[in-house]
């Protein structure tokens, strides 16, 4: 585990220089990678303390896998890994963005984001977006 400062409160939160990330109940963040170059979005995953941890320590992206229980390096076992260049927190800290060189598809589906399903205007159907099919 690591000692990150706990949040402070209201705006002293939104404007600290320190990095207090605020997780949620179950002790999770989440994190969002995107492109370094592109700025797609490629993917939204978990991270717990170790996972923000490890992730600024190596330049590598480390999530919590919720269905595992455990950690999980992008690309330890498929080869597409996500090289950190930024790590980026929002207002109040309880969101990361991760600007990352993705190596292969970020998505468990081979494709280059997790976003490629676009909502339908009647709000039930979805259709494959033609950039990412």
């Amino acid at each position: 585990m690591t000692d990150y400062s706990p949040p402070l409160t209201g705006t002293a939160q939104d404007e600290t220089r320190e990095l207090r990330p605020k997780f949620n109940a179950d002790g999770l963040i989440a994190a969002i990678a995107q492109d370094a170059t592109s700025g797609e979005v490629l993917m939204l995953a978990w991270m717990n303390e170790e996972a923000l941890a490890a992730t600024i320590a190596t330049g590598r992206a480390t999530y919590w896998s919720r269905s595992r229980g455990a950690l999980w390096v992008k690309g330890e076992t498929s080869g597409h890994v996500q090289d950190v260049v930024e790590v980026r927190v929002d207002c109040d800290q309880d969101a990361v963005l991760l600007r990352v060189n993705q190596t292969g598809g970020a998505c468990h589906t081979g494709r280059d984001s997790c976003f490629y399903r676009v909502v339908e205007p009647n709000g039930r159907a979805l259709s494959l977006d033609v950039q990412t099919d």
